[in-house]
């Protein structure tokens, strides 16, 4: 069974049905909170080589966008950030030349920097995975990194970035570089000439790795034309192939997904969460809207997924077009909660209502789920995403928000919060480095299921206390929060 969560805009008080009944406390057969599960048992730097408008940038930030999603703490070190704090003032590619002995002193100088930043990070930030972002092309440079890695017990990942392909590079260089801070003028063609004379500098001095010999013991993924073919070499550990299976899943072609909720839900007017209800009338206005819109769109080669709960089936139905069901795309598992009113669930089971206000992410309901098993249940969702081109997504609130945090890059506070109206389709188009995202309202009636973090919340001193076999609850107390 899977539920509709958040489904009401405010707190409820009240009885359920009328009756009285008394609280439940669940605590002391299950422990609700599932703190995130560290999948690295050493910190990792993965390291980006390539030349210049080889889409290092956007891998380094979509990989780190995903590692973040699925709760490995990651952060990007962006050299070019580095190199334009220390040189405020980019006049052209001579910088670039590897004869300019200047420019080389800032440039390996700006590197030190990074590198110092990326040890705070994995060791008193709590960061699990560094990624630093540069081009990396000389061997000096990679020994550098290995030695500073070994000094202080970092693994490492490289991932080089190679591509021939003219029309590519040029795409990549109008597409990003024209907006780059290094060119304030913006003009195309004056970019173009002084970008690819610069590519030209990197070139001079480029080393690409050597899985044959030179650097035949380094852990490694070489990605070649953007995902026509790739060289994987020595993977160390489990976070490693992870990273090698989405980079082998992840393309760079024009689409767009569409994501909406399925239409309004009989269980949805009288305010139940879960359950398998069908549509309401005003559920069935919206999928005969849905319908024409997509009609509208001419989408070439569109597919439709839906859970295999009722009322996605029956949205999709109205479609008249093929569609897949998938299992794991059913709304979040409320345990005992299913089909019960947020009012039913304060009343009977008061802590567990705190407790989720309390730190929405991570409760889980009783025999049930939280949103950061959603996540994890929905990582294949995620990259069977990334390998399609145009998609429309019927799900559920719940599944909605945790696929918009992974294109809308929002952190796991956030994520249990964001707004996914009925009736709504939210039309996500990648960008360079994210996702443009449009919200079309189909114009038809529906109740409001949102649910606002609220200003003050019923606290565990300390949510998860374990004694012996049993999960021991502290007394609860009122804390306010900012809204």
């Amino acid at each position: 069974m899977s539920a509709d969560a958040v489904a009401i805009p405010e707190h409820i008080n009240g009885n359920s049905y009328g009756q009285e009944s008394k609280p439940s406390n669940l605590r002391v057969s299950e422990k609700k909170c599932s703190w995130a599960s560290y999948m690295t048992n050493s910190p990792t730097l993965i390291v980006m080589i390539g030349l210049p408008a080889r889409g290092k940038t956007y891998v380094s930030k979509k990989l780190t966008r995903y590692l973040n999603w699925i709760g490995v703490p990651t952060k990007v070190f962006n050299l070019g950030v580095y190199r334009r704090e220390a040189v405020k003032s980019y006049k052209s590619y001579d910088f670039f030349r590897h004869d300019n002995e200047e420019a080389m002193r800032i440039r390996k100088q700006c590197a030190l920097v990074a590198l110092e930043d990326v040890k705070v990070y994995l060791m008193e930030e709590s960061g699990q995975i560094a990624v630093f972002d540069a081009t990396n092309t000389t061997r000096e440079r990679r020994d550098m990194i290995l030695t500073f890695a070994k000094e202080n017990s970092f693994k490492v990942f490289f991932v080089e970035s190679v591509c021939d392909d003219p029309e590519v590079i040029a795409a990549n260089i109008l597409e990003v570089k024209v907006s780059s801070p290094d060119y304030p003028e913006r003009n195309r063609e004056n970019v173009m000439d002084d970008f690819l004379k610069r590519i030209e500098c990197y070139k001079v001095t480029y080393q690409p790795l050597d899985p044959a010999d030179y650097d035949k013991d380094l852990s490694f993924i070489k990605v070649i034309n953007v995902g026509q073919r790739f060289l994987v070499n020595r993977v160390q550990d489990y976070i490693q192939s992870k990273i090698v299976y989405y980079l082998m899943n992840i393309h760079i072609q024009p689409r767009t997904i569409y994501l909406c909720r399925h239409g309004e839900s009989e269980c949805n007017l009288v305010r139940k969460i879960g359950g398998d209800s069908g549509l309401s009338k005003h559920g069935k206005q919206f999928a005969q809207a849905l319908k024409r819109f997509i009609k509208e769109q001419e989408i070439m080669d569109l597919k439709v997924w839906t859970s295999q709960l009722k009322r996605t089936i029956q949205t999709a139905e109205a479609l008249g077009v093929p569609y897949e069901q998938w299992k794991i795309l059913n709304e979040i598992d409320a345990g005992v909660c299913e089909e019960m009113t947020y009012e039913e669930i304060q009343r009977k089971y008061p802590e567990e209502f705190a407790l989720r206000d309390q730190e929405k992410y991570l409760y889980r309901y009783p025999g049930g789920e939280s949103y950061q098993d959603l996540v994890q249940r929905l990582e294949p969702v995620i990259m069977e995403l990334e390998r399609q081109e145009n998609v429309l997504v019927i799900s559920h609130q719940a599944v909605m928000r945790c696929l918009l945090a992974y294109f809308l890059d929002k952190s796991a506070d956030e994520l249990p919060y964001l707004r996914c109206p009925l009736h709504n389709i939210f039309k996500l188009t990648p960008v360079a480095y994210g996702c443009k995202l449009e919200m079309i309202s189909l114009n038809v009636e529906a109740v409001d299921t949102h649910r606002d973090k609220p200003s003050t919340v019923l606290q565990m001193e300390s949510p998860c206390m374990e004694k012996s076999d049993a999960v021991i609850c502290e007394p609860l107390v009122s804390v306010s929060t900012p809204k």
